[in-house]
């Protein structure tokens, strides 16, 4: 079975299947990387618990930063997020991001 949460015609911000929660994916408010990077993990911590899982059951993670000179700002607030032993799969990379202010945007995959 399939279920899709908070659907809308262009997307859904979770879907379920076979015991692995996609969560679609998430940019943050702020001026600097740390600040939309802290906001995107919060915003992150919400979608995990409406889908019965949380950051300790993380399966893969995609980081993409509008510019690669941000990596280290963005680790350190990764860094301090991710539990310590549950660090999941993770790609970052660089990319242009839907609108011009976004520094960062997460994308998550977790077991339920």
């Amino acid at each position: 079975m399939i279920e899709r949460i908070e659907t809308s015609a262009r997307m859904s911000k979770i879907v379920k299947h076979n015991g692995v929660a996609y969560l679609c994916g998430q940019v943050g408010d702020g001026a600097s990387v740390a600040e939309q990077a802290r906001d995107c993990l919060s915003r992150v911590d919400a979608l995990l618990e409406k889908a019965g899982s949380s950051r300790a059951k993380m399966l893969q993670v995609v980081i993409w930063l509008a510019d690669m000179a941000d990596f280290a700002e963005m680790n350190a607030v990764w860094d301090s997020w991710v539990p310590e032993g549950h660090a999941p799969a993770r790609a970052c990379g660089e990319a242009k991001l839907a609108r011009s202010e976004l520094k960062v945007e997460i994308i998550v995959t977790a077991a339920y």
